[in-house]
């Protein structure tokens, strides 16, 4: 299978065509490899293409009035950018940078817009994903808006994908520590502390500088529950 064959199995977008259409989308895709630290998508940068992540991960930011980065989301395998300024037209007020060397596969506007008009569900889809995004931006409001750390800090473990090593569920912080922090809007040692108390509760375990056992669901989600009752998540 090519790498532009991968790209269209692995993203919901395209997920929903036959097999005989993902090939036609596939042969408009071109691979790119970026390397750690490189931007692919700069603010006030026209975005002319989607980028569909292959392998690796990357970060979306925003750069606050007083200069401060502020991480929107990370993104890895299957997930695309560039589909909200193919859809609106607007320029990026966003930086996409890779956290690990990636691999992307690349869909140019126009390419998108011919297939659109042949597969339009293929529209349906990316609307849906973009819907997606806004209750996960919305989330993110309440997280950064709330005074209550703690519950902020347990509320985005809770909605990290999670894993079982035997029988424990476990997470993956998908950026360095500082980084989550700024995703929180809080300072990397607030978020210390906050990961200090939810151990000394019994409620997760740290394995690593990345990895966290759950050991108390019903406890994180416990000290989830400020946050979770005013975000209705």
């Amino acid at each position: 299978m090519s790498p532009g064959e991968l790209c269209v199995a692995r993203v919901p977008i395209f997920q929903g065509l036959s097999r005989q259409d993902q090939l036609q989308v596939a042969g408009f895709i071109r691979p790119l490899q970026v390397r750690t630290g490189q931007a692919v998508v700069f603010p006030g940068q026209p975005v002319s293409r989607v980028l569909i992540i292959h392998g690796g991960r990357l970060k979306v930011s925003r750069t606050t009035a007083e200069g401060q980065e502020q991480v929107l989301r990370t993104l890895s395998e299957g997930d695309v950018v560039g589909e909200r300024a193919f859809l609106t037209g607007e320029l990026s007020d966003n930086t996409v940078v890779a956290l690990e060397d990636s691999r992307m596969c690349v869909l140019d506007h126009g390419d998108l817009s011919a297939l659109l008009r042949e597969h339009p569900d293929i529209s349906q889809r990316m609307l849906r994903t973009l819907s997606d995004r806004l209750a996960s931006a919305e989330r993110l409001l309440t997280a950064v808006t709330s005074s209550d750390v703690g519950a902020r800090v347990a509320a985005y473990l809770l909605d990290l994908p999670a894993t079982l090593h035997d029988g424990v569920p476990g997470v993956h912080l998908p950026m360095a520590k500082h980084e989550v922090a700024a995703h929180l809007g809080t300072t990397p040692e607030t978020l210390s502390r906050r990961l200090s108390a939810l151990v000394a509760s019994g409620a997760i375990t740290l394995q690593g500088r990345r990895d966290i056992s759950i050991v108390d669901l019903p406890a994180l989600e416990r000290a989830a529950t400020p946050l979770r009752a005013t975000s209705g998540i």
